[in-house]
Protein backbone atom coordinates (compact mmCIF):
# COMPACT_ATOMS: atom_id res chain seq x y z
CA UNK A 1 0.00 0.00 0.00
CA UNK A 2 1.27 3.23 -1.09
CA UNK A 3 1.24 6.10 1.36
CA UNK A 4 -1.14 8.19 -0.14
CA UNK A 5 -3.22 5.16 0.62
CA UNK A 6 -2.32 4.71 4.14
CA UNK A 7 -2.85 8.66 4.68
CA UNK A 8 -6.44 7.95 3.21
CA UNK A 9 -7.16 4.71 4.85
CA UNK A 10 -6.01 6.84 8.26
CA UNK A 11 -8.43 9.70 7.33
CA UNK A 12 -11.81 7.82 6.86
CA UNK A 13 -11.07 5.72 9.76
CA UNK A 14 -10.59 9.09 11.92
CA UNK A 15 -13.77 10.25 9.90
CA UNK A 16 -15.59 6.57 10.84
CA UNK A 17 -14.81 6.93 14.72
CA UNK A 18 -15.83 10.71 14.67
CA UNK A 19 -19.39 9.36 13.57
CA UNK A 20 -19.50 6.77 16.45
CA UNK A 21 -18.13 9.17 18.72
CA UNK A 22 -20.82 11.73 17.83
CA UNK A 23 -23.51 9.07 17.70
CA UNK A 24 -23.80 7.42 20.73
CA UNK A 25 -26.97 5.80 22.93
CA UNK A 26 -26.68 8.38 24.83
CA UNK A 27 -26.71 12.20 25.18
CA UNK A 28 -23.89 12.54 27.89
CA UNK A 29 -21.42 9.88 26.07
CA UNK A 30 -22.49 11.86 22.46
CA UNK A 31 -21.26 15.08 24.67
CA UNK A 32 -17.69 13.27 26.04
CA UNK A 33 -16.73 11.31 23.19
CA UNK A 34 -17.73 13.30 20.31
CA UNK A 35 -16.38 16.60 21.87
CA UNK A 36 -13.01 14.65 22.36
CA UNK A 37 -13.35 13.39 18.82
CA UNK A 38 -13.57 16.90 17.25
CA UNK A 39 -10.07 18.04 19.49
CA UNK A 40 -7.77 15.35 18.97
CA UNK A 41 -8.57 12.27 16.58
CA UNK A 42 -6.80 14.77 13.84
CA UNK A 43 -3.65 13.91 16.01
CA UNK A 44 -4.01 10.55 16.66
CA UNK A 45 -1.71 7.86 14.71
CA UNK A 46 -2.91 4.40 13.66
CA UNK A 47 -1.65 2.53 17.61
CA UNK A 48 -3.63 5.61 19.00
CA UNK A 49 -6.89 5.18 16.87
CA UNK A 50 -6.84 1.14 17.40
CA UNK A 51 -6.80 1.91 21.45
CA UNK A 52 -9.70 5.06 20.67
CA UNK A 53 -11.68 2.08 18.70
CA UNK A 54 -11.60 -0.03 21.24
CA UNK A 55 -12.59 1.79 24.23
CA UNK A 56 -15.67 3.39 22.28
CA UNK A 57 -16.84 0.19 21.41
CA UNK A 58 -17.78 -0.69 24.83
CA UNK A 59 -21.18 0.55 25.74
CA UNK A 60 -22.20 3.69 26.89
CA UNK A 61 -23.74 2.59 30.12
CA UNK A 62 -20.39 1.08 31.18
CA UNK A 63 -18.16 4.42 29.83
CA UNK A 64 -20.59 7.01 31.64
CA UNK A 65 -20.09 5.08 34.98
CA UNK A 66 -16.47 4.70 34.39
CA UNK A 67 -16.15 8.32 33.36
CA UNK A 68 -18.00 9.51 36.26
CA UNK A 69 -16.45 7.78 38.80
CA UNK A 70 -19.74 5.71 39.53
CA UNK A 71 -18.02 2.08 38.72
CA UNK A 72 -13.93 1.80 39.27
CA UNK A 73 -12.39 1.36 35.73
CA UNK A 74 -10.94 -1.83 34.98
CA UNK A 75 -7.38 -2.09 34.81
CA UNK A 76 -7.42 -2.95 30.90
CA UNK A 77 -9.42 0.66 30.12
CA UNK A 78 -7.43 2.69 32.93
CA UNK A 79 -5.06 3.77 30.04
CA UNK A 80 -3.55 7.29 29.17
CA UNK A 81 -6.18 7.70 26.76
CA UNK A 82 -8.75 6.88 28.79
CA UNK A 83 -7.39 9.30 31.07
CA UNK A 84 -7.24 11.90 28.27
CA UNK A 85 -10.41 12.03 27.81
CA UNK A 86 -11.95 12.24 31.37
CA UNK A 87 -9.20 14.88 31.74
CA UNK A 88 -10.02 16.84 28.61
CA UNK A 89 -13.84 17.12 30.52
CA UNK A 90 -12.53 17.70 33.70
CA UNK A 91 -13.22 14.61 35.47
CA UNK A 92 -11.39 13.31 38.36
CA UNK A 93 -10.79 9.59 38.18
Amino acid sequence: MTDDMAQENTELRRKRLRYRSWHRGIKEMDILLGQFADQFLAEMDDAALDVYENLISHNDQELYAWMTGRKPVPTQIDHELFRRIAAAHHVQL
